[in-house]
């Protein structure tokens, strides 16, 4: 029985010193295949396109095109290439946008060499691997950009934009919250303008697609 074909790895990394000893361990290991390194982005990014290598490890910090740089290049390239991201820099912004880019692997350079060549293994294998703190970072991302998708309404005129959805006109929305029809009128603009919407049913769809009505 023949053994696979061992995972071909590119590493793009700043640091010289640093770039030798994970492409040390990536060459002492059966399962994995150097086919390059680097220490500029451009490069990194005019190599990978050429080589395809199956996972590239890139450092967020490189001179002529950092990291984020190389995997928005590489976005609509249609490559077989995964990447794992290496970085010092783990604010949640950051690791909103690469791993929404499709980027499979998240790891700070806090990262020994053993889980950085751990994680290429994983992720050749179709698995995704953010570091822990990383994980808590990017769950906050996402809930800070879901609650500023989602406009704060009052009350009352959430109260408004279900009736709304119930089909109720706007005197009967008034004879229902036992409130006058003027006072209708300005609840149904003010949820208007939150939502970004001129018509009733408009706001009922912007309503549903943001998690407002029930």
């Amino acid at each position: 029985m023949t053994s696979p074909e061992p995972t071909t790895v590119y590493i793009a990394e700043d640091h010289p010193v640093f770039r030798e000893a994970v492409a040390r361990a990536v060459r002492a290991r059966p399962d994995l295949e150097l086919i390059g390194s680097t220490g500029d982005g451009q490069v990194a990014l005019e190599e990978i396109r050429a080589l395809e290598p199956a996972i590239a490890l890139l450092d967020q910090r490189l001179p002529s095109l950092d990291g984020a740089g190389v995997v928005r290049a590489l976005e609509h390239d249609s490559l077989p290439t995964r990447i794992v991201m290496l970085s010092a820099d783990s604010s949640s912004a950051l690791v909103y946008d690469v791993v929404k880019l499709g980027v499979a692997g998240f790891l700070t350079k806090a990262a020994t060499i053993t889980e950085i060549c751990d994680t290429i293994a994983a992720v050749a294998q179709g698995e995704t691997v953010l570091a822990p703190a990383v994980q808590s970072r990017l769950v906050g991302e996402l809930r800070e950009r879901e609650s500023a998708d989602r406009p704060t309404l009052t009350e009352r005129e959430s109260q408004v934009l279900q009736l709304i959805a119930d089909g109720l006109s706007g005197p009967e929305i008034g004879g229902r919250l036992f409130i006058s029809p003027s006072t209708v009128k300005t609840h149904v603009r003010s949820v208007f303008d939150k939502l970004g919407v001129s018509d009733r049913a408009a706001a009922v769809a912007e309503g549903m697609r943001r998690g407002l009505l029930q």
